[in-house]
């Protein structure tokens, strides 16, 4: 059983709400089908992908049944994060109800929690960018008021994977590495949001991956920043195959 990574899925599979990413370019054509066959080439039905935001164009729960059935339908169990695009996202309670309704089995969220995966701890949130020009609103926003708000879903994540890392070793002798995953890149390029990256280094983070950068196809597949190292998950950065981890 492997784990995978991969984000940005952007899926837009209902008729009266299609917002597909084609109007960007070749690199995008067909990608939902892409998705499907890439997606179930490389997973297998043991394996698990991680699945940090912006995963449907849906802006209401019921309008994202579509989507998440279709990545209901792929290979895999999948834990998914909220990304900035991800307007359909609701409570963790109804979310989970939402599931069980429709037979989403394959789902669960990445929400102030933590998972024990194979030999890994997985957590994390959305983080956000504190920059005007880099949060691509078209509304008036409380910066500040958001990044409050996902240090204290970054701590509480973080806290859930030191709970269960304190768990694994004590009844199991594992000593296991514990991995975030978030929407926004704490880092990139000349920027860098310092309340998060403290975060990291407190809880002794090595491994962060994220997505929401997009035609970035000539970067580096990861970078290291204060030891931590850093990977670009976007699907179109990974041609639309989930990256094993």
């Amino acid at each position: 059983m492997a784990i995978f990574v991969i984000s940005d899925l952007h899926l837009s599979t209902r008729a009266e709400t299609n917002k597909s990413m084609e109007v960007f370019g070749a690199h995008w054509q067909d990608y939902i089908s892409k998705i499907q066959r890439n997606w179930n080439a490389v997973v297998g039905v043991s394996d698990t992908v991680v699945v940090p935001g912006d995963i449907s164009w849906a802006t209401r729960l019921e309008e994202s049944l579509d989507d998440l059935t279709f990545l209901n339908s792929l290979n895999g169990k999948k834990l998914i994060g909220k990304g900035n695009h991800d307007f359909w996202w609701s409570t963790a309670k109804k979310m989970k109800v939402f599931f069980e309704q429709n037979g989403l089995d394959s789902l669960d969220i990445l929400y102030n929690n933590a998972y024990v995966v194979e030999d890994r701890i997985i957590c994390g949130t959305r983080g956000w960018f504190p920059d005007e020009s880099r949060q691509n609103t078209t509304d008036e926003v409380d910066c500040q008021k958001i990044i409050n708000r996902e240090i204290v879903r970054l701590k509480l994540s973080l806290d859930s994977a030191k709970a269960l890392y304190g768990l694994e070793r004590e009844q199991n002798g594992r000593e296991l590495a514990i991995e975030v995953f978030l929407h926004f890149p704490p880092v990139w390029k000349d920027f860098v949001m310092k309340e998060l990256v403290d975060i990291l280094l407190e809880y002794g983070i090595k491994q962060v991956y994220f997505g929401h950068i997009h035609n970035a196809y000539s970067s580096a597949p990861f970078f290291l920043y204060e030891d931590i190292r850093f990977t670009l998950t976007s699907s179109d950065f990974l041609s639309f195959y989930p990256l094993k981890i």
